[in-house]
């Protein structure tokens, strides 16, 4: 069975070195730190990698991955997320999927996806589809 969790979360974005400016594009690597409020209320941290346009200011890409700890719909424990966006002036697509057996403790064989929302205001939405082994949510 499938379960839906929604919430809001915080994220801080930290440059994690020099840029490598090169001809069409500047590469960056960040650091992560988000907190999940709601059915998820955990951490994470994670690592980001960027390549932006110098061409077009809205042309970017970015890969990233991030470890949540805490709990989600009253089961505790720790999993992974994996990150794949393109954005461009004709519009974005953003990926982000449970890494397969990153699940630990009561949330061990989680899978799903993610999807983020940003709201004119800044405020940062999220949908979290999951399945559990078992089915049920406490």
């Amino acid at each position: 069975m499938t379960h839906t969790a929604k919430g809001t979360f915080d994220v801080k974005i930290e440059p994690d070195g020099t840029p490598d400016e090169g001809e069409g594009s500047t590469l960056g690597t960040f650091l992560l730190t988000k907190r999940y409020h709601g059915p998820l209320n955990a951490e994470s941290h994670g690592h980001m990698i960027s390549a932006a346009s110098t061409a077009e200011k809205h042309s970017a890409a970015y890969a990233a991955v991030e470890r949540l700890t805490g709990s989600l719909d009253g089961r505790s424990g720790s999993f992974a997320l994996v990150h794949r966006g393109i954005m461009s002036p004709a519009g974005r697509e953003l990926r982000i999927a449970i890494v397969p057996d990153s699940g630990t403790g009561e949330l061990k064989g989680i899978s799903g996806t993610l999807d983020i929302d940003i709201t004119p205001d800044r405020t940062h939405h999220y949908v979290l589809e999951y399945t559990l082994p078992g089915g049920d949510v406490h």
